[in-house]
């Protein structure tokens, strides 16, 4: 593997080595050899709001609160202006209370749920599209150097994948910094884990930019401009109707990032190109990043 950036940049980086991640589990390999490998950890995690169970969603079992926050974000069940008072995390019981100031009466909510396309199944609820009425994304103005750079530094970040594949990824970035790297067997639990951050951390979201090595779904764009996020990069490719809602609520997306090739679907006049393309190395068909196949 090619050395890694120094890792200053990030805020929140990978923790390959992380206990209780990855179990080294015994095999046969295709010649019959006997072989050792790390495969990713599951675990259940028990999210409640105040008084009320709310979700059980499986996960690497890294930044819990995150997750639970995040979730609940971007699920449109914790409001514009409600404060959390406390996240408490149980270990042994693998749950979450998040503990607000308001009241708890999601019944009808919980009991309309739409099934993603999420490779861990991810849950969506039924209402999620409605939360994106009135949805102002900022104009922000994305360069081709601070993408070709994100990428470039991104994939080169010793990360589980690496270690042990079978799992997603998403950065927060900021120009041509990727700040907070999360992983998950779930692409919208990465997601949901950096919408947590920012909330815990009260940062702004006017002028980052998303980078997923997952599809560009239609959950991955709502959530992302529900973040309040004008822009969403990926390695991999996209569906229609996440096309169809980036263009609608101004979305700049970017797929299919590979060394100096990317397409953008949504969003094109936002794009500054500043870097030759022949300047940037590009990328072998066959890349070593799952990502690209996705």
């Amino acid at each position: 593997m090619a050395k890694t950036d120094d890792l200053s940049d990030y805020l929140i980086a990978p923790d390959p080595g992380a206990r209780r991640l990855t179990r080294a589990v015994d095999g046969v390999d295709h010649q019959g050899q006997l072989t050792n490998i790390s495969v990713v950890e599951e675990r259940p995690l028990t999210i409640f709001l105040n008084g009320q169970e709310i979700v059980t969603a499986m996960t690497i079992g890294d930044y819990p609160e995150y997750l639970a926050l995040g979730f609940l974000r971007n699920q449109g069940m914790l409001r514009d202006g409600e404060m959390v008072e406390r996240v408490d995390y149980d270990d042994d019981l693998e749950t979450v209370v998040v503990r607000t100031d308001g009241q708890t009466t999601f019944e009808e909510k919980l009991k309309k749920k739409t099934r993603t396309s999420g490779c861990a199944v991810g849950t969506v609820f039924g209402d999620m599209m409605e939360g994106l009425e009135g949805v102002t994304l900022p104009d922000l103005q994305v360069r081709t150097s601070d993408l070709y750079a994100l990428a470039a530094k991104i994939n080169r970040t010793p990360s589980l994948y690496l270690e042990a594949g079978a799992i997603h990824g998403t950065v927060l970035c900021q120009g041509a910094r990727p700040l907070v790297y999360m992983e998950d067997v779930g692409r919208h639990n990465a997601v949901d884990k950096i919408a947590g951050w920012m909330l815990s951390e009260a940062v702004g979201a006017a002028d980052k930019i998303l980078y997923t090595t997952g599809r560009l779904t239609s959950e991955m764009v709502i959530k992302t401009a529900l973040m309040g996020i004008p822009a969403l990069a990926s390695r991999s490719g996209f569906t229609a109707w996440g096309v169809e809602i980036a263009r609608e609520v101004g979305l700049t997306l970017i797929g299919r990032m590979r060394g100096k090739r990317f397409v953008c679907l949504s969003g094109e006049e936002r794009l500054l190109r500043d870097a030759d393309p022949e300047q940037v190395m590009d990328e072998p068909r066959k890349s070593g990043r799952k990502g690209a196949q996705g």
